[in-house]
């Protein structure tokens, strides 16, 4: 059995309020991976193509007021 299974099992033997518990806790730990992950592609620069082309389309007039 791998370690997913393993965790699936327990995961599914939580009571309501342990799930809930869990839930709250995954959504933070999930977030902060992401914020990490969005971190480091910003200081990596695989965002700034994404960004020039964000800002030429602003420049040109194809973006619409927030």
């Amino acid at each position: 059995m791998t370690a997913v299974e393993r965790i699936e099992q327990e995961i599914s033997r939580l009571a309501p309020d342990e799930l809930a518990q869990f839930r709250a806790w995954y959504e933070s730990f999930d977030a902060q991976a992401w914020d990490r992950q969005i971190a480091d592609d910003a200081s990596a620069g695989r965002l700034d193509a994404l960004a020039d082309g964000a800002l030429q389309a602003h420049a040109s007039g194809d973006s619409k007021p927030l």
